[in-house]
């Protein structure tokens, strides 16, 4: 099943300089808690800026045109029909990880969503490709707890597709 998780704010932004625009610790575990033990799908940019390493307890496909592309302890792969040939002989969820072309590519075919919206504006320069909301229906929406480590309103949301 292919899975798809982001964290955005209230202007769509997911992204500056290949990187989260904001600190927000309880999404970091949501993140962790919701992909570990099943693997995660990114482009090499968003792969590079996590520090080019995978993350524990998952398995890592960096996605890439670059047929050169080599990095340790992950697979590369370089088109969106060798990622979803994967996900259908995949026992586990298969989780779409950034950044904004990989989701606009892969949400069509995404069965399930998982999305934090924060309600706040940041500074960036990527953000998450349009989506038709009418084709999804949430089916949870818990708020996050506000401290001082985790400033912003912010809400963890599900999503599973309407069949049609």
């Amino acid at each position: 099943m292919l899975i798809a998780i982001w964290a955005q704010d209230e202007n769509d932004l997911i992204g500056k300089e290949n990187r989260l625009p904001w600190h927000l610790p309880n999404d970091l575990r949501f993140f962790k808690e919701t992909t570990i033990n099943h693997t995660l799908v990114m482009g090499r940019k968003t792969f590079e800026g996590m520090g080019g390493r995978p993350l524990p307890n998952r398995q890592t496909i960096v996605l890439t045109r670059d047929k050169n592309y080599q990095a340790d302890n992950v697979v590369v792969m370089h088109s969106m029909e060798e990622v979803l040939a994967f996900a259908r002989t995949n026992d586990g969820g298969t989780f779409i990880a950034g950044g904004s072309a990989i989701y606009a590519e892969f949400l069509p075919y995404c069965e399930k969503i998982y999305r934090t919206f924060i309600e706040e504006s940041f500074e960036g320069d990527a953000y998450f490709p349009e989506v038709n909301w009418e084709k999804w229906q949430l089916t949870n929406r818990k708020q996050g707890p506000q401290d001082e480590k985790n400033p912003y309103r912010y809400y963890f949301e599900t999503y599973q597709r309407i069949e049609s």
